[in-house]
C-alpha cells in the first residue's frame, strides 16, 4: 500500500500481519526485552521488512539498532523509515543521494479518543478539518492529520536530532490530489543555501487504513544540514 505514495528511488517491504520469517539479532532482541508480545511481533516483522528493503540497496543483513528516541540507525548514507500498525508493518530505504529525508506512518482506521485530535490540531487545523469534510465525508480527517504529523516527525528528526511537537507544524491537505503541506512553525534545518521551511507529503485512505509519506529531495550541491 504505502508504496503507491513513495517515488521510485524508495524502496519498501511490507507484510500483513507477523507471516514466519528469521528472527532478531541478540542486540535486537536487547531493546525489546520486556515488551508484550503484541510489541515484539510488530518490531521483529518490521526489522524484517527493514533487512527485505536494505538488500535492495545492496546492504548484508545485519543488526538494525534504535536511537535514545526509538528511531532506527540506518546503515551509512542510507535514509528510511518503518512504520506499523494492527495488520500492516512496512520499511522504506533509499540512497542518500537520492532523498535528503523521508518519513511515512501507516494507521488502522479507528475512533480517535476524545482530546486527541484537539491534543494534535491546531484551530485552523480544526477548521480546515470541517472544510474537508463537507467535501469528503467519508474520510477519517482526524486520524489523517495525526498520520501526517507522524509522517512529518519521522522526516525531520534525522536532520536535526530534535524532537518536533504536534504545534510545531500547521499541515493543510488538498482532499482531491491527495497531497499535503506541512509548514513548519519552528526552524528548519539547512537546505542548500536555504533553510527548510516545510515537507510535502502524500496521502491515501485504503480499506481499513490511512498511509501519509513525507520525502524531501536532495538540496542543492554544497549545502549541509546544521544539527
Amino acid at each position: 500500500m504505502i508504496e503507491q505514495l513513495l517515488p521510485y528511488p524508495v524502496h519498501v517491504v511490507s507484510a500483513v500481519d507477523d507471516p514466519p520469517g528469521p528472527g532478531l539479532f541478540p542486540a535486537e532482541e536487547a531493546l525489546i526485552a520486556n515488551a508484550v508480545e503484541s510489541r515484539r511481533n510488530e518490531f521483529t516483522t518490521g526489522r524484517r521488512c527493514a533487512r527485505q528493503a536494505l538488500s535492495k540497496l545492496g546492504h548484508p543483513v545485519a543488526p538494525l539498532l534504535s536511537g535514545t528516541r526509538g528511531e532506527p540507525l540506518w546503515p551509512p548514507g542510507v535514509r528510511g523509515s518503518i512504520t506499523h500498525c494492527e495488520g500492516y508493518r512496512a520499511a522504506a530505504v533509499a540512497r542518500g543521494g537520492d532523498l535528503f529525508s523521508l518519513g511515512m506512518d501507516v494507521e488502522r482506521v479507528r475512533v480517535v479518543p476524545p482530546g486527541v485530535f484537539e491534543a494534535v490540531s491546531s484551530r485552523q487545523e480544526r477548521s480546515l478539518g470541517d472544510r474537508y469534510r463537507r467535501h469528503l465525508p467519508a474520510v477519517p480527517w482526524e486520524l489523517l492529520l495525526f498520520s501526517a504529523k507522524e509522517s512529518v516527525y519521522k522526516a525531520w528528526f534525522p536532520l536535526t536530532g530534535r524532537s518536533l511537537g504536534f504545534e510545531e507544524a500547521a499541515v493543510e491537505f488538498d482532499p482531491y490530489e491527495g497531497t499535503f503541506e506541512a509548514r513548519l512553525l519552528v526552524p528548519g534545518p539547512r537546505w542548500g543555501d536555504s533553510t527548510l521551511g516545510g515537507f510535502s507529503g502524500r496521502w491515501a485512505v485504503r480499506p481499513g487504513f490511512v498511509l501519509t509519506a513525507v520525502t524531501v529531495p536532495v538540496p542543492p550541491a554544497g549545502g549541509t544540514t546544521s544539527r
